[in-house]
């Protein structure tokens, strides 16, 4: 069996009895004696998380399903575990290589060429091996793990770049076009490589400070910060259709029907009325659709990475996001036709945005 951390607020049901594997970081030990980052991702099915039988727990579709996280969430990785090779137990073993199965330090070694006694640490995750694909009567859906959040981030990026595909795209350009993508939002942003830290902001510091040269004064990044405007894109709730009670009934988000632009009174989201404005009369100018999401007052909300960097700096944000199902499960989906749209709405935004904004005069 191989020990594991639950990550964030998973649908963990959804794991079991999938053809499971593992992806992440190794460091490897190079023969000059320096260390590499390599990734890895074993794509053949390794692990599996299987189900207790019906006959062995009865109630279960009665009682609902309800594994303990620390002892019914453990995958099964083999029946036959091999032991050391007597050569290495007479070396001994290092910290890292006590601490992992000999078997899954193997299948690593194999993988990146390497010797077992190379790989210095691992940092791995389990992930579903079966392809993203398309589905549906007409193939609209997208089904694939992780689509919340790697599809936002992927139109975002798509965008940056296809906004500067030539050089007459910058020619009239009176700001600067970025993309931010971090980790750890799941669990609050509060990392090295999360929205919490100021790497953003550290590196927007350095860019205005190399392009004002002698012009920058002591308020040039306050300036510009004030001028700035920041699209946070997180995957948003699509109204599912067995359980339509779970969104307010005005606002219920659909695939196919453009970006969702997300609201809430208790700023869960920094979505304001100038930013929601901005960001819709872009979509308009482009003849993209968008829709609205406000939470049920009966219901908790969610959050993202908006407030977090909107109250770190005073930067104006709006929260958007592809409407999806299966939110946090092993396998999500999504409407295949918003893709397309997100990527033409954030291309269309780098383009326009601030034309746009000039326009806007605060009386």
């Amino acid at each position: 069996m191989l020990n594991v951390q639950t990550y964030g607020g998973g649908l963990w049901h959804t794991w079991f009895d999938r053809d499971l594997s593992v992806a992440g970081r190794v460091i490897v030990r190079a023969r000059d004696g320096s260390f590499l980052h390599k990734l890895v991702k074993v794509k053949r099915p390794l692990l599996r998380v299987p189900t207790l039988a019906i006959h062995l727990n009865r109630t279960v579709n009665t009682d609902g399903f309800k594994p303990n996280l620390e002892t019914h969430l453990v995958p099964l990785l083999a029946t036959k575990p091999e032991e050391a090779p007597a050569e290495s137990k007479e070396k001994g073993t290092s910290a890292s290589k006590a601490a992992h199965h000999p078997l899954l330090m193997q299948i690593l070694s194999d993988e990146l060429g390497c010797d077992v006694d190379d790989i210095v640490n691992i940092e791995l995750n389990i992930c579903d091996t079966q392809p993203s694909c398309l589905g549906g009567a007409n193939n609209e859906f997208i089904f694939s793990g992780r689509l919340d959040n790697l599809a936002s981030s992927y139109c975002a990026l798509r965008a940056l770049v296809d906004s500067c595909g030539s050089p007459g795209d910058l020619s009239s350009e009176h700001a600067i076009r970025m993309v931010a993508l971090f980790d750890n939002e799941e669990v609050g942003s509060d990392s090295y490589q999360g929205a919490g830290a100021p790497t953003m902001f550290q590196a927007m510091r350095r860019i205005v400070g190399s392009l004002a040269n002698s012009y920058a004064g002591e308020s040039a990044f306050d300036r510009a910060i004030r001028q700035s405007f920041l699209v946070s894109a997180d995957m948003a709730h699509g109204v599912h259709p067995n359980f339509m009670d779970k969104h307010e009934e005005h606002h219920r988000p659909e695939m196919h029907k453009g970006l969702v632009i997300k609201h809430n009174a208790n700023q869960r989201y920094a979505t304001s009325g100038v930013t929601s404005f901005l960001f819709k009369e872009v979509a308009k100018l482009h003849n993209l659709p968008t829709q609205e999401f406000v939470v049920r007052n009966d219901m908790g909300c969610g959050s993202t990475i908006g407030p977090i960097l909107a109250s770190g700096v005073g930067i104006r944000t709006v929260d958007c996001g592809i409407a999806q199902l299966s939110m946090h499960s092993v396998r999500e989906v999504c409407g295949k036709e918003d893709i397309d749209i997100a990527y033409k709405h954030f291309k269309a935004f780098y383009q326009t945005f601030s034309s746009i904004d000039r326009k806007l005069i605060v009386d």
